[in-house]
């Protein structure tokens, strides 16, 4: 039934699919290593995209509150801000809100600012903060949030995006994604 001469043959086979998977298996997490540690790398680089979005132009903006207010940039001129675009229907972004939170209480003493503006409806943004209160400033963009988040360098149009802008209004830090907490020690130690 088996010739003794195929079994010789079977043996290098399964070698070789063995070494092939295990090559294969160890490309593939190099791989993700990679792409992990240079996702990280880009989240605390400086931008080197172009930013077409003008500090100038930023401090003349002005937006309403959820409760109806209106709230001017210039507010914010002169101290450490970090600018966060975000959507109640944004997942990612919902989730890093407590984290933003957690910050803002923790280093609004050393003068360091956050505002949100949410691409998204008064009535929507309003029922997400009586569900989960915020006590640094939110403002309404709505759609009009993403093209102003493209001009400072959101090339994808997507959410979350931050920025982090210099006491005298460079910017200094941005990313596009969920912020962690290593990314705001680094970017509050830059400020």
């Amino acid at each position: 039934m088996n010739d003794p001469a195929e079994i010789p043959q079977k043996t290098p086979l399964r070698r070789r699919h063995v070494l092939t998977v295990g090559v294969a298996a160890v490309a593939a997490i190099a791989g993700a290593s990679l792409a992990y540690w240079q996702d990280k790398q880009k989240s605390i680089e400086t931008p080197k995209e172009p930013i077409t979005g003008s500090i100038d132009q930023l401090w003349q903006l002005q937006f309403d509150t959820p409760e109806g207010r209106k709230l001017d940039m210039q507010s914010f001129k002169g101290k450490p801000l970090l600018i966060n675009f975000w959507a109640t229907w944004c997942p990612p972004c919902v989730e890093e809100l407590p984290l933003l939170e957690r910050f803002y209480r923790q280093n609004k003493a050393k003068s360091v600012q956050i505002v949100g503006l949410a691409a998204d409806k008064s009535e929507a943004v309003r029922a997400f903060l009586n569900k989960l209160p915020l006590t640094f400033p939110i403002v309404i963009t709505d759609l009009s949030g993403i093209a102003l988040s493209k001009s400072w360098g959101n090339l994808a149009g997507g959410l979350p995006f931050s920025v982090m802008l210099a006491a005298d209004g460079h910017v200094m830090q941005r990313k596009m994604g969920k912020l962690s907490e290593e990314d705001l020690k680094i970017w509050l130690a830059a400020a």
